[in-house]
C-alpha cells in the first residue's frame, strides 16, 4: 500500500510537469543559476543486533547548477544538477561511526513566484528528484570490530519528493542578476539500502529500510535572460 501511494505521487508529479512542456516556447525568461547547498541528512541506521540506532545531526556539502524557463512573472520550471555528500555519524558499543554518501541529484520542480523581475521574489517549488549514487563508505574510531564487520551497501539509484521556498534579490538596475537564498528538503520514496549480497556470519548492514531525508540551506547567484 505504501509503494502504492509512492508511485501515486511520482506519477502526478509527473503529470502536472508534462502537461506545461508545450508552454516552455512561451517563456518569458530562461534563468540560469549556481547554488551552494550544506545538508544535514538522517538516515535509520541498523545495529548489529538488528535494532535501530538514533544518529547525529551531522552537515554535509552540496553544489549545483540549474536552468529554469519562466512561464511568465508568477510561474516556471526549472531543472537542476547537484553534487552532495551525505553524512550520518552515530555511536555504538562506545565506537564512533559515520557513514559518507555521494549522489548526483537531479530534480525537476515546478516553481511558483510572487513576482520573477521584482526587486524580492519569494518562490516556492516543488517536484520529483532522481538520485544517483556515486560513492559511500563507513569509517569507525578504532577501525572496526573484526568479529562483528559492519557492512555499507547502496542501490545505485534513489527517488525523492524535493520540496523549498526562497527569496530572491534583484542585484542590478534590470533585475537579471539576482542573489538566492532559501531551504531546500527531500524525502525518499524508496529504500536505498542494498542487501542482496550474501554476508559472512560476523558481518551485518547499517542500513536497512533506509530512506534518504535531508534538508539544504542554499546561497546562489542566478542571470535572467
Amino acid at each position: 500500500m505504501q509503494f502504492a501511494s509512492h508511485k501515486f505521487i511520482v506519477a502526478l508529479s509527473l503529470f502536472v510537469l508534462l502537461a506545461f512542456v508545450p508552454q516552455i516556447s512561451n517563456a518569458q525568461k530562461g534563468e540560469f543559476g549556481v547554488r551552494f547547498m550544506p545538508t544535514i541528512s538522517s538516515l535509520d541506521v541498523q545495529s548489529s543486533s538488528g535494532g535501530q540506532i538514533s544518529g547525529d545531526a551531522t552537515v554535509g556539502f552540496g553544489a549545483g547548477i540549474f536552468l529554469g524557463f519562466n512561464f511568465s512573472d508568477n510561474f516556471g520550471l526549472q531543472g537542476e544538477a547537484i553534487y552532495s555528500t551525505l553524512n550520518q555519524k552515530y555511536t555504538e558499543d562506545d565506537v564512533e561511526k559515520e557513514i559518507k554518501l555521494e549522489y548526483i541529484n537531479i530534480p525537476l520542480l515546478l516553481s511558483f513566484n510572487t513576482g520573477k523581475l521584482k526587486p524580492v521574489n519569494f518562490n516556492v517549488v516543488a517536484g520529483p528528484q532522481i538520485g544517483i549514487s556515486v560513492g559511500s563508505e563507513l569509517f569507525t574510531s578504532d577501525g572496526g570490530d573484526p568479529d562483528n564487520e559492519a557492512v555499507l551497501s547502496v542501490k545505485k539509484g534513489d527517488l525523492g519528493f524535493a520540496y523549498g521556498a526562497g527569496f530572491d534579490f534583484g542585484l542590478n538596475a534590470a533585475r537579471t542578476f539576482r542573489l538566492g537564498l532559501g531551504f531546500r528538503g527531500v524525502y525518499g520514496l524508496i529504500d536505498i539500502s542494498d542487501n542482496s549480497n550474501n554476508n559472512s556470519t560476523n558481518s551485518y548492514y547499517v542500513l536497512d529500510k533506509a530512506h534518504i531525508k535531508t534538508y539544504s540551506a542554499y546561497l546562489g547567484v542566478s542571470f535572467l535572460f
